[in-house]
């Protein structure tokens, strides 16, 4: 403060920062919004993790904004007084808005982590239900071969043709050569069918134990980030608010 000129260039300095980093922030917000699909659950899950990983952003704008405007009032070149046209006024009324939205961010963010917990739950039944499927129509198709001289003739016949190939011809070659190995001992058929099915199970429980852990993990991250930014935001913006008010009314009472 021993250099007015150096002193009042960094209030400037500060102030500019501040304007910038909220205004960019909120620019970022909007982009970050399009295309707007309020109704949509995984849009609303991607911008509430996308703006509370920038929330500190704009607190950090405000923050330069206040310590610039503080320099100014300790060198007499700003006012105390509360003014709509006073850029710390609109500043802490972000911080009162940013403040309520980050707290509403948690119960909206949990309820769609829960939505897209249970959709993801849905998806791996479904896939472990048309797998199960899949191995049970090859068993049988297996079983039928066991027990019908024909169709094992045919079978032969198509690896042997030469009409048949890549992943087909693998597949039928396997069907042909688990056919010899099940002929001497039909009871490994059914082994077979329980241990596929047995795998089966065990890829569910670990796909569903991931999305359980990232659910949880971006339940905690998210939620307990926009917390603190909630309180964080209103502090700002109610100690603010108080601040403005009391300077106001200090300096009111020095005029008069």
């Amino acid at each position: 403060m021993n250099n007015p000129a150096f002193s009042a260039f960094s209030s400037l300095a500060l102030k500019l920062v501040g304007v910038i980093l909220i205004v960019s922030s909120l620019l970022d917000y909007i982009v970050l919004a399009i295309p707007f699909q309020i109704t949509n659950k995984d849009w609303q899950l991607t911008l509430a993790s996308n703006i509370v990983d920038r929330g500190i952003i704009p607190m950090v704008g405000i923050a330069f904004l206040i310590v610039g405007y503080w320099i100014g009032e300790s060198l007499g070149n700003e006012s105390r007084g509360v003014s709509v046209t006073d850029l710390r006024f609109w500043s802490f009324l972000f911080a009162c808005i940013l403040g309520l939205m980050f707290l509403l961010f948690i119960p909206l963010h949990l309820g769609n982590l829960r939505y897209k917990m249970k959709q993801a739950t849905e998806q791996i039944q479904q896939g472990l239900t048309a797998a199960e499927q899949q191995i049970q129509t090859q068993f049988d198709q297996i079983n039928q071969l066991l027990i019908d001289d024909n169709r094992i003739k045919q079978l032969d016949d198509a690896i042997k043709s030469g009409q048949v190939t890549g992943p087909r011809l693998e597949q039928l070659q396997t069907i042909r050569s688990q056919i010899e190995q099940l002929k001497t001992n039909p009871a490994a058929l059914d082994e077979q069918l329980e241990a596929a099915q047995t795998q089966l199970q065990e890829r569910r429980q670990e796909a569903e134990q991931r999305a359980k852990t990232n659910a949880f993990k971006s339940g905690i991250r998210t939620g307990v980030s926009s917390l603190l930014l909630s309180i964080g935001y209103s502090v700002i913006g109610a100690m603010g608010f108080r601040g403005l008010a009391g300077g106001g009314g200090a300096s009111s009472r020095r005029r008069v």
